[in-house]
């Protein structure tokens, strides 16, 4: 739809109108519409790669990560180094974490990965529990591990982010890199914002987080960047006991209250 007409003090210029869109002036000059670029089969593939088409994308990933974890019990997130060997203590750490919630009724969220993740999966795999993996598209290879036992994968971290939070009762932080100091410090800022309410984010392996933990209460608490309550969001433990004991804990409160 074109609208030529201009009244007499000029403050209409003439427009096309592309569906919500407004064009004035020279960004009128388009060589053919929506639609015949749609139907026409002769044009050219590289619309799909355009930010309007990538909102459908998104709006897919959210539909089917929604879709997928409907019917999830409760569950927590264990965030961890994809680097972590086999061999490593931290890999036995994980599977023991992930056997833990599956013996409390938990399901076992992780980024589906290797290392770190993949014990997660795997200790809750082996004790009869739910264990999923939320994977995300990356230049270099990966895929969901072998003790995946359901699995969406991803092309957008943050559709990926919205789904460990929305179907999380807490976050578990073993020691892990740039992708577990993300995931940690987006529900921080969700809880500290009350986007989030019960969430408790646990940081297991005190020699390994310490000096985060004591960065944020010399430097940020003292100077007033964040307050007590705020510090209080992360508890420290190298007991699996205690980081299930913080996670029901939290989960009976947050019951109550629902």
């Amino acid at each position: 739809m074109s609208i030529e007409h201009e009244d007499e003090d000029n403050e209409h210029p003439a427009e096309k109108q592309r569906g919500p869109v407004v064009l004035r002036r020279s960004r009128r000059d388009e060589a053919s519409t929506t639609d015949q670029r749609l139907l026409d089969s002769r044009g050219k593939g590289d619309w799909v790669h355009t930010d309007p088409w990538r909102v459908l994308r998104i709006q897919a990933e959210f539909v089917e990560g929604f879709g997928a974890l409907a019917e999830v019990p409760r569950a927590v997130t264990v965030f961890g180094s994809a680097r972590t060997q086999r061999d490593h203590a931290e890999y036995k750490l994980g599977m023991d974490i992930g056997s833990a919630l599956a013996k409390a009724g938990y399901a076992a969220i992780t980024g589906g990965g290797p290392g770190a993740m993949e014990a997660v999966n795997r200790g809750c795999s082996e004790a009869g529990g739910l264990s999923i993996g939320l994977g995300i598209e990356l230049p270099f290879e990966q895929g969901l591990n072998p003790w995946v036992d359901l699995g969406v994968n991803f092309r957008y971290f943050f559709a990926r982010k919205t789904m460990f939070i929305k179907y999380s009762q807490a976050f578990i932080c073993l020691p892990g890199g740039f992708g577990t100091l993300d995931e940690l410090f987006e529900a921080l800022t969700l809880v500290q914002t009350k986007k989030v309410t019960k969430f408790p984010v646990v940081l297991f392996g005190q020699s390994y987080w310490e000096g985060l933990y004591n960065w944020l209460r010399d430097s940020l608490l003292t100077e007033g960047k964040i307050g007590e309550k705020d510090l209080a969001l992360l508890h420290l433990t190298d007991d699996v006991d205690d980081a299930v004991r913080v996670v029901e804990e939290a989960y009976q409160a947050w019951e109550e209250t629902h």
